[in-house]
């Protein structure tokens, strides 16, 4: 029965898990990711963090360094930034791409085991200008979160995966489920500095919606169709002054106008290959997530079975467990995490 450490490094933050026959047994996180490097200019805060967090998840766990077979990692932690840089994988990249990227360095200063870094992919785009910025774009981490993802739903391609947070993502699959291209937003960003950071600030109470409110959602999504970003924000304001609606109400129809953005981005992004028929997989169950599952639902463009996947903490782990199994790493056909994700698919 292996045992396995997973570490996704973030902008902001890092995460440890312990998996072992297969399931996921500790996990522990911190706060600090690669932006606590750029800002310090040194690695030994990220260093401490990765460190004292292994050593938590290995306390939870009740296990020690002694019991593990293999350490893997993944996400910013290989940027310039990060422990060891890899450089990107360039588009279209598959398992065994990923797996063939793969480093393996020795970071005493971190773990006493040497640890297998996966790289991350970048869109296949040459001679960069003007003309052709917008096509261009990266991923640390997502694609390790992509893998978990065909692992989990047993899927080819092609495909859309969009996985909502902070900087959403939307990560193009071609027919043999290689990634083929992403394109990201900054969808979360955008609700934080509006909400917290705007004259909006007391028209939404400085929080972001709780609950979805399906037709405030839908009617910040119109508005913003129809007005602009900008002023489709702006209108929030008036909502609080003229309309006798709650600061919930107010929070869903911005995440409305966000959101109208992103889907704007997936329809028109020369970064991504999207037909209205291509099979759309959405990763989390947070607000952004609810919330674009209702507007893809809605919207007359798409056509394609919908499928909305819970777990997505989980996903970083069990893609990069399967990239050191094709790797040649590990041997066991164990079924990686299965037990602990669930999916809802739903056919349009």
């Amino acid at each position: 029965m292996k045992t396995f450490l997973t570490i996704d490094t973030g902008t902001t933050n890092t995460r440890v898990s312990l998996w072992r026959g297969g399931e996921l047994i500790a996990q522990c996180a911190a706060a600090v990711g690669v932006r606590d490097t750029a800002i310090s200019g040194s690695r030994a805060t990220l260093q401490a963090a990765v460190r004292d967090t292994i050593t938590a998840t290995l306390q939870q766990a009740g296990t020690d360094a002694d019991q593990v077979d293999l350490t893997l990692a993944s996400g910013m932690i290989t940027s310039a930034l990060g422990l060891h840089e890899l450089p990107h994988l360039t588009a279209p990249v598959g398992l065994e791409d990923l797996a063939r990227g793969m480093a393996c360095v020795a970071l005493p200063e971190v773990f006493a085991k040497s640890i297998w870094f996966i790289p991350g992919v970048r869109n296949d785009v040459p001679d960069i200008g003007l003309h052709n910025c917008e096509a261009m774009d990266m991923m640390r981490g997502e694609e390790v979160e992509a893998m978990g993802m065909l692992a989990q739903l047993k899927l080819n391609g092609p495909a859309m995966l969009i996985l909502p947070g902070s900087h959403t993502k939307f990560v193009s699959l071609d027919q043999r489920g290689r990634i083929d291209g992403s394109a990201t937003t900054l969808a979360g960003e955008l609700l934080q500095i509006i909400t917290q950071n705007t004259i909006l600030a007391k028209s939404l109470d400085g929080g972001f919606a709780t609950a979805i409110k399906f037709g405030m959602l839908f009617a910040g999504a119109a508005l913003a169709g129809r007005s602009g970003f900008g002023r489709a924000c702006f209108s929030i304001r008036i909502l609080e002054q003229f309309m006798p609606c709650d600061a919930n109400d107010r929070a869903n129809f911005l995440l409305g106008i966000v959101l109208s953005s992103d889907l704007q981005a997936l329809k028109s992004s020369s970064a991504v290959r999207m037909r209205p028929d291509t099979p759309i997989v959405i990763a989390g169950t947070g607000v952004l997530a609810q919330g674009l599952r209702l507007l893809i639902e809605q919207d007359d463009y798409f056509s394609g079975p919908l499928t909305v996947l819970d777990g997505g903490q989980q996903l970083s782990g069990i893609g990069a467990i399967n990239i050191a199994f094709a790797r040649g790493l590990w041997h066991e056909p164990e079924a990686v995490g299965r037990a602990a994700i669930n999916n809802d698919s739903i056919l349009k």
